[in-house]
Formats: structure tokens, C-alpha cells, sequence
């Protein structure tokens, strides 16, 4: 159905992992490598997507704790992971279907669009640039952009003052209750995706204004919603 929108739409602020790529090959392929070289047994990749979206201190402790590694180790498995991780971001993920459909009709619709994730932002940034999806962003904020993280509304303030729109004239797009309670406290209308992560749990009996089984039918649901 429609997006129904209660200001014109003016922006778009768009989650990374899980909403526009597939990025759990490249978490597993890095947090085995770091479990390597700490000694420690490896982790399916089953369950290394529950533990994405909240930040990598979450992915990192439930990824020690789930081996049964004592949390003294986090400090040396925080370097190993991010010298992992630097040397194969985007090497083991894939652009969702539809993404850069759905990125062409928010541009046609004249809206600015910033992505905001938890991912750190030289791992976002370097993923963006990988994927042929960095010219699409006028902003890209990680998760050490601020103080705070979502599902906290102030990454959403922030990006929005730095856009230059006020919340409820900037769509929140992501996959996940993060995104969507970030939204909510922020005052941004938001839609989520039906193929994301979201910790495991049934994307669609979370509070969102829309539901999308691909980027591609943003443009759908934009249609009756004035833009600019």
C-alpha cells in the first residue's frame, strides 16, 4: 500500500546491512579468521546473523560468548577482527536485488539520501565505494559517527540536521526493529525490508509504516506521497 506521509518527503536515509547488502559472508568470513587466530572454534553463519545490526561490540561479544571464550579476550579479538575485516570488506557480499532500482527512484523523486548503519564508517564507506553505490549518497554515517547508536534516535537527528530536513520529511528505509524504534523516537516515517536480519526474528509484527519485499517498491509505495 502507499506510503502515507504527513510532510513532503525530502530524504531518504537508508540502513546498509541487511537493507542494500548481503553482508554475512563477509562477517563470517572475518570473525572466523579472527577466531582462528585467537585459538578459538569457528561460528556458523547461521548464527552470526542474529548478531548483526546493533554495532560490532554486540557482534563481537555475542560472537565470544557464543564459542564460550572468556570476555577478557575482546580487546584482542576487536584488532584481529578489524585487520580481518579491512582486508575483505566486500569481498563475500552481494547487492539485494532491487537496491539500486529502488536508489534510481528515491533519486528521481528528488530526495537526498544519506546512508546510516552500526557498521563502522571506514567499513561502510569502503563497502559503498565497492558496491558502485557511494555516487548515490550525498552522507554516509557509521556507527562511530556519534556518540550513540541505533536504535537511540540520535543518529537519525543528527543525519537529518546534516541533510538539512526535518525528521518527518525524511524516510527511514532498513530491516530491522533498530531501524524502525530509531525512527519512530526520531519522528521519521519509515519502511522496512522483509528480507533483512533483524536478529532472527519476523520482520513484519514490527511498527513501521511499510513493508517492501525489494528496494525496487519504494517506488510504489511513494506514489500519492509529494516529495520536495
Amino acid at each position: 500500500m502507499p506510503l502515507s506521509a504527513s510532510t513532503p518527503l525530502r530524504a531518504a536515509i537508508i540502513d546498509l546491512d541487511g537493507t542494500m547488502v548481503d553482508t554475512l559472508g563477509d562477517f563470517h568470513a572475518a570473525l572466523n579468521q579472527m577466531l582462528r587466530e585467537l585459538s578459538l572454534p569457528g561460528v556458523p553463519a547461521e548464527a552470526i546473523a542474529g548478531f548483526i545490526g546493533k554495532g560490532t561490540e554486540h557482534l563481537l561479544r555475542s560472537t565470544l560468548a557464543h564459542v564460550g571464550a572468556p570476555a577478557e579476550l575482546y580487546q584482542q579479538a576487536w584488532d584481529r577482527y578489524f585487520d580481518a575485516y579491512r582486508t575483505l570488506n566486500g569481498d563475500w557480499s552481494r547487492v539485494y536485488p532491487g537496491v539500486e532500482e529502488g536508489i534510481a527512484a528515491l533519486r528521481a523523486a528528488g530526495l537526498r539520501l544519506a546512508c546510516l548503519t552500526n557498521k563502522p564508517g571506514e567499513f561502510a564507506r569502503g563497502l559503498l565505494q565497492a558496491k558502485g553505490l557511494a555516487p548515490a549518497f550525498d552522507l554516509v554515517f557509521g556507527g562511530d559517527a556519534f556518540e550513540r547508536k541505533k536504535p537511540d534516535p540520535l543518529p537519525l537527528r543528527k543525519a537529518c540536521e546534516a541533510l538539512g530536513t526535518a525528521p518527518g520529511a525524511t524516510l527511514m528505509i532498513g530491516d530491522s526493529a533498530n531501524d524502525a524504534a530509531a525512527a519512530r523516537a526520531a519522528g521519521c516515517p519509515v519502511v522496512l525490508v522483509t528480507y533483512g536480519y533483524n536478529h532472527g526474528e519476523p520482520v513484519r509484527q514490527v511498527d513501521a509504516d511499510g513493508f517492501v519485499d525489494s528496494l525496487a517498491e519504494v517506488a510504489a509505495l511513494l506514489r500519492g506521497v509529494a516529495t520536495r
